[in-house]
């Protein structure tokens, strides 16, 4: 966080407030769909969409399963009861109502 041009870290209290601030929340989850609509549109030879496809040759160590940014995006248009979302994301008209929904849904 940025206070009188210095930058400094928040501690657990004032991250607690962010994540309960509703108005946060749907802010990053409608971040993360107008992303996730801009990465889908990409030429198959940018290096976003390449890493966004790339499936990994070995795998993660055991323990607890770690949450993918894909798998977080697909949960988020679930709740959002959205049907086809890659190609609903893909059109710009289109994309822009659902980023607008998610923001303003709970």
């Amino acid at each position: 966080m940025q206070e009188n041009q210095t930058w400094r870290i928040k501690n657990n209290e004032e991250l607690d407030k962010l994540i309960k601030n509703e108005n946060m929340v749907n802010y990053i989850k409608a971040q993360r769909l107008s992303w996730f609509g801009h990465v889908q549109r990409m030429p198959e030879t940018r290096a976003a969409k390449k890493i966004f496809k790339w499936n990994p040759l070995t795998t993660r160590p055991g323990g607890r399963r770690k949450h993918r940014w894909e798998d977080i995006i697909i949960q988020d248009i679930g709740q959002m009861k959205i049907k086809n979302c890659v190609t609903c994301v893909q059109d710009r008209a289109k994309r822009k109502v659902v980023v607008e929904k998610a923001k303003t849904s709970n």
